[in-house]
């Protein structure tokens, strides 16, 4: 008995890495290695095959795959391949069109994260016998005395992710780690560069992996999920000025590509899917200093103890505002900004902070910008 515990004891903690043929998953791989851990890498599959076909060196793409496989054989660790793309496309690219049908902007990087990374990816490490898993993320988890888990900003903040990870679990930050939480995008560079892999130099990828050219319209329609129907687009007084195709191909803040006649600029303040109209207006139309959120997830928190102080993210590349927030029964809450903000975007997820420590966060709601009336 005593000689199996000590050999439980000294047996190398197994991780399974996720690997995206990226820089970044190539280097945390590497340091887990240099840290003493035994590793596995695995690559999910996740884009359906015609969305392949389109893109071949993007994430989980044939040559996203084939670099993935190089490094992991340049480290000596077994490497799998394992196809998700049925989930993917019930999970993420659903998802994806049944927001801009419903008139809202959806984050398809938040629910991977949620139910393929951190969800599928702890699935099969458990199978292979794996203690966590590992993925390149710019963030930090950090394990409280009481034995909560905490997610903080990754240091470089010109790269931390984040806001990507706030609806992760406790369960899910108990078995995960990310070896880039304290490094910078040139560290990463660098310990590829040491290791001699083949991914040190590639180009990262901003874009949505699945929407390689960014038309995100032309997806919906081309992969059959979005028909174009005629609707009209009004102003806020419901004067009609001109019609479109469909408000999927839409989004909140837009200027560019409205099709309408007018001695000022317009953008697009809301979206109406029940009557399948856009509603344009000034830019000015656009702030709002309230929001309200749902499905929200707590981190430090099984439920906030009431009124939080905090900073607020509306989107990834927002800076982040002053905010006051209430927690409302059914997982909801109510966000007030202390200044206002410009296009708060039905279907974003509005992630809130304190300095580098991430609360949680939630969905912004179909609400028109600027109506603080119904609150």
């Amino acid at each position: 008995m005593r000689l199996s515990r000590l050999m439980a004891a000294e047996r190398k903690k197994r991780v399974m890495a996720g690997m995206s043929g990226g820089v970044d998953s190539s280097a945390a791989a590497a340091l887990l290695l240099e840290q003493g851990y035994e590793v596995v890498g695995v690559t999910l599959k996740l884009w359906p095959q015609d969305c392949v076909n389109r893109a071949e060196d993007k994430c989980c793409g044939p040559q996203a795959v084939m670099d993935a496989r190089s490094v992991c054989s340049r480290l000596g660790i077994p490497y799998y391949l394992v196809d998700e793309s049925a989930l993917f496309q019930k999970q993420v690219i659903q998802y994806f069109a049944d927001e801009y049908k419903a008139g809202r902007t959806p984050n398809p990087c938040v629910m991977c994260n949620q139910h393929l990374k951190f969800g599928v990816l702890i699935d099969r490490a458990r199978q292979l016998g794996c203690d966590f898993i590992a993925t390149g993320h710019f963030a930090r988890i950090e394990k409280t005395a009481d034995g909560r888990y905490l997610l903080r900003r990754g240091r470089d903040q010109r790269k931390d992710q984040s806001y990507f990870l706030f609806s992760l679990r406790q369960d899910q930050l108990a078995r995960s780690l990310f070896p880039l939480g304290e490094m910078t995008k040139s560290d990463t560079r660098e310990v590829a560069r040491s290791c001699e892999l083949r991914t040190a130099d590639k180009e990262e990828s901003m874009e949505i992996c699945f929407v390689p050219d960014r038309d995100y319209g032309r997806f919906l329609e081309q992969s059959g999920m979005v028909a174009r129907h005629r609707g009209e687009i009004v102003d806020g007084t419901g004067h009609v000025l001109g019609h479109h195709d469909g408000i999927e191909f839409y989004t909140v803040g837009q200027r560019r590509g409205l099709g309408v006649a007018s001695s000022r600029p317009l953008y697009v303040v809301g979206l109406e899917p029940e009557t399948n109209r856009v509603v344009v207006g000034d830019e000015s139309n656009l702030n709002s200093d309230v929001c309200r959120l749902s499905n929200c997830s707590w981190i430090p928190w099984d439920e906030p103890p009431g009124e939080i102080e905090c900073t607020a993210k509306i989107r990834y590349n927002h800076p982040g505002a002053p905010a006051v927030v209430t927690p409302e029964p059914g997982g909801r809450a109510l966000v007030r900004l202390l200044q206002p903000a410009r296009a708060i975007t039905p279907g974003q997820a509005c992630v809130l902070y304190q300095d580098d420590l991430v609360l949680g966060g939630g969905w912004i709601d179909r609400e028109l910008p600027g109506n603080t009336a119904s609150f």
